[in-house]
């Protein structure tokens, strides 16, 4: 929740899974709702992400990015994410994977 409110203060618009009741589900739907609303998904979880990146592309489906991150201080976090999300376009993010 840190990480979210610091990208907020940034001018980024975050939305939890928390926030939007979906904790607890799976991964497979957590990268729909977010292909869905054309959103970024943000995830610690390296190993399950890249399986289903590969699966996404190969499927010929669509999704708005994935970017995987380190765990790191929030403040380190929010200003490595804030040069990637500040540097590339909507556009140069779909389809792809990204590491912060």
């Amino acid at each position: 929740m840190v990480l979210a409110a610091m990208l907020r203060a940034r001018g980024f618009p975050v939305t939890t899974a928390r926030d939007a009741g979906h904790l607890g589900h799976v991964d497979l739907y957590q990268l729909q709702v977010a292909a869905d609303a054309d959103r970024i998904l943000l995830t610690h979880n390296r190993a399950d992400f890249e399986r289903l990146h590969r699966q996404w592309i190969e499927s010929g489906r669509r999704h708005a990015g994935i970017i995987i991150a380190r765990r790191r201080l929030p403040g380190e976090l929010t200003v490595r994410l804030g040069r990637l999300l500040g540097r590339l376009s909507a556009d140069d993010f779909t389809n792809q994977l990204f590491y912060a």
